[in-house]
């Protein structure tokens, strides 16, 4: 069981981190919202949870909750520029489809 991060996205990561002056890693997890049943959702971790699953890509640490992992498994985590947008972009080979605008998906 593994999540991952591309290079583009470490190195942002990194960036922020050290910007940001303090925290360890990335938590990735999910939560249930939206059209088509689940979301994810990101935060820095400062300090990790007992329980937290701890994988790293590049030297940076991103942090799973167990009931998450189920959902997260074999996701890669890329971090991208198209235009004026940028941002993160979920590789999930567990998603089954995702709502119209992007923001939810089912598994």
């Amino acid at each position: 069981m593994a999540v991952t991060l591309t290079q583009q996205a470490a190195s942002h990561i990194g960036r922020y981190l050290q910007k940001r002056g303090k925290g360890v890693g990335l938590r990735l997890g999910v939560r249930t919202t939206g059209c088509s049943g689940m979301a994810y959702k990101l935060e820095y971790v400062d300090d990790p949870a007992p329980e937290d699953l701890i994988f790293e890509s590049f030297g940076v640490r991103v942090f799973v909750d167990p009931k998450s992992l189920s959902y997260l498994d074999g996701t890669e985590l890329d971090y991208a520029r198209e235009g004026l947008n940028e941002g993160f972009k979920f590789s999930n080979p567990n998603e089954k489809a995702t709502c119209g605008c992007g923001e939810s998906f089912t598994v």
